[in-house]
């Protein structure tokens, strides 16, 4: 059940990557544009910050 569970959680993640260059696609490229420029580290601290609250969201979901 763990790698189905897995799969699905990769199908939406998907899924949701996609909606913004869909629906958005001149604001996907300006936002990429703006992203290039930010210092790495700056980059590293919002993805350690984003999965963290996944992962309390994960724990008071379950």
């Amino acid at each position: 059940m763990l790698i189905a569970d897995l799969m699905t959680a990769f199908a939406l993640l998907l899924i949701i990557e996609g909606l913004l260059p869909v629906i958005a696609p001149q604001f996907w490229q300006k936002t990429m544009r703006d992203l290039a420029r930010v210092h790495p580290k700056t980059i590293r601290i919002g993805g350690i910050v984003s999965m963290l609250a996944g992962a309390f969201l994960l724990q008071f979901l379950h």
